[in-house]
């Protein structure tokens, strides 16, 4: 099956990774445990309307992603979601906001939009399902509980979607792969403004500490799940 990169990565490139890493085509690694992370599905991200959205590309996305958090559901696996904060927090102070090179959250957002840091409708967590505040940082990870909830639950394997690819979704990747988890990473299942640093991204993220799959087969993959229980 075509890679999402293919096309954007010069020959020479696969050439360099091929030599050090393998190859770009190998099957698909992961264990019995797996959660399901998704990562800043919010109204910010996916909706052009906010400052921080891309509407082409998000809500492909989220559609994407309703279809994998119904399987994952059906399959009775654990599911985590990140955003920014809790819905009663007081704005953040500019050390909470942190060094972001951006000026979004200095932008104003249209007084008739809703909150932006809310995960988009098509995807809202029920019962059970946990929300990860994160703060300001791009890592689901990073100054969160989210490693002990995956070890309570014995996780051996993180599927990773969400926005944007080369931002939080890729932060995220590169801590779970720190933690010695399985990676995987449906790729219709995340976005990104720029569709260069999307592709480039996943190919970077592949190579070195993820599988990069389409979305069909991680839903084969629950499925196996959801009948070896």
């Amino acid at each position: 099956m075509a890679k999402p990169w293919e096309g954007v990565i010069p020959a020479q490139d696969e050439e360099a990774f091929r030599a050090g890493f393998g190859e770009a085509s190998r099957p698909m690694e992961a264990g019995e445990r797996p959660a399901l992370i998704v990562v800043d599905m919010t109204r910010a991200f996916v909706d052009g309307a906010y400052p921080t959205g891309w509407s082409e590309t998000g809500f492909p996305a989220a559609k994407a992603n309703r279809i994998l958090l119904d399987a994952a559901r059906d399959a009775g696996i654990p599911v985590f979601f990140t955003k920014g904060r809790p819905e009663s927090a007081p704005p953040a102070t500019a050390a909470e906001k942190g060094m972001w090179k951006h000026r979004a959250s200095r932008q104003e957002v249209a007084v008739d939009l809703p909150p932006g840091d809310v995960i988009v409708d098509e995807l809202t967590p029920i019962d059970g399902e946990v929300v990860i505040n994160k703060g300001g940082k791009p890592s689901g990870f990073f100054g969160t509980p989210l490693a002990s909830f995956l070890t309570y639950h014995k996780v051996d394997t993180t599927i990773i979607t969400g926005m944007v690819t080369s931002g939080c979704v890729r932060a995220t990747v590169l801590d779970a792969f720190q933690q010695n988890y399985f990676v995987v990473i449906p790729y219709e299942c995340c976005a990104d403004r720029s569709q260069l640093s999307h592709k480039v991204s996943l190919f970077d993220m592949h190579m070195k500490y993820a599988d990069v799959v389409a979305t069909q087969e991680v839903l084969e993959y629950l499925s196996k799940i959801k009948a070896n229980k």
